[in-house]
């Protein structure tokens, strides 16, 4: 009845958040072609007046428009047509209005509640269905899917170069049901001013710490990721008459710049291998290459915070929604994560603050 856990190939599930203008379409474009490479077929569903065009100059990639009403149907009838003419990768820009726009989950539940005399839970009696299998279309989809949402904004007062407060457009909670961010593998959130990202969600640990612009790169690095699972038809066991493939590890030379590396990020060479799945370097597959070196990379950047200053430190918080306040007088910032939220105060810790009863916050000292 139990079998051994193995991690299977599996497609990319991606959720992009982000206000309007932070970039999410460009950053799925930037993902979707390193994700399916050079041969691959990508495709969008656009609900956003057509915006998804105006980026073909980063490569090919076709469009089909959804226009009003933005009823769950027609995002189902788009997903299965993208299967049915063999695409690699379907992004969908955006998922927010299958649930707030015109004809969304939330018109149908006043639609039915105004018929049923004002009782809503008729109306969710139906849309809750409707909105799994929209949910289900997606995971159980055999393409690649990176689906864009818009996020709640809200304006707060922040320090510019200048010293001044300045208000700042911040992206907070996704418009789309609440939890639905759990069915993603990826989930970044994009800040507006400057179209960084950070993840909200990695179950791939790629990008433990990351807080950059997303590139092409990236897509390669989550592809290698994916692709490094146990395919689906060897999960099941081998025959003792088939003989395995011969395995192809990484070159001594490629032990030796991994051994570099290592050094100088400090990193934990038991954790790295264990990390890896291998019990020493020379065991590594050439495959596992590219994304053995992208984590140690990774794990350098996240221990580096000598370099960040106040306005990376503000916009890095604003991107995680971590509640915070400018202390001016005393050059600080504090922030205020709830109590349960593990992963902002380890991302907290690695930014350089640093926990104060008397404060109850995390504050972080300007450099003298």
């Amino acid at each position: 009845m139990f079998q051994k856990a193995v991690r299977k190939r599996a497609k990319a599930r991606i959720g992009m958040c982000g206000p309007a203008g932070s970039g999410k379409t460009m950053s799925a474009l930037k993902l979707a072609f390193g994700i399916v490479g050079p041969n691959g077929k990508i495709a969008v569903l656009d609900t956003e007046n057509e915006s998804a065009s105006l980026y073909a100059h980063l490569g090919d990639y076709d469009v089909s428009v959804i226009k009003p009403p933005f009823t769950v149907e027609k995002y189902i009838s788009g997903i299965r047509e993208a299967e049915k003419l063999g695409y690699d990768l379907l992004i969908i820009d955006s998922l927010s209005h299958a649930w707030a726009g015109t004809g969304g989950i939330l018109e149908f539940v006043d639609a039915k509640s105004e018929s049923a005399k004002g009782n809503k839970f008729a109306g969710w009696r139906e849309a809750t269905p409707k909105h799994n299998s929209l949910v289900d279309a997606m995971l159980q989809s055999s393409m690649h899917i990176i689906g864009t949402m818009r996020s709640k904004t809200e304006y707060v007062l922040v320090e510019d170069e200048k010293g001044k407060k300045v208000p700042k457009k911040i992206g907070m909670a996704p418009v789309q049901r609440e939890g639905l961010d759990y069915e993603f593998t990826l989930v970044f959130d994009v800040d507006q001013e400057r179209h960084i990202a950070c993840s909200s969600k990695d179950r791939t640990e790629i990008f433990d710490g990351f807080f950059g612009k997303l590139t092409e790169e990236h897509g390669i690095s989550i592809r290698e990721w994916l692709d490094s699972g146990v395919a689906v038809q060897e999960s099941a066991g081998k025959s003792e008459k088939q003989q395995p493939a011969e395995p192809k590890f990484i070159t001594k030379d490629q032990v030796k710049e991994l051994e570099e590396i290592i050094t100088n990020a400090g990193a934990d060479r038991d954790k790295f291998l264990a990390y890896l799945g291998v019990k020493r370097l020379e065991e590594i597959p050439a495959e596992k290459m590219t994304a053995a070196v992208k984590a140690l990379e990774a794990k350098t950047k996240k221990g580096d915070t000598a370099a960040c200053n106040v306005t990376d430190i503000t916009s890095a918080l604003n991107a995680r929604r971590i509640p915070f306040e400018m202390n001016e007088e005393a050059g600080e910032v504090h922030a205020k994560p709830s109590y349960q939220d593990t992963a902002s105060k380890e991302f907290l810790k690695q930014k350089g603050f640093r926990w104060q009863p008397s404060e109850k916050a995390w504050v972080y000292k300007k450099a003298a």
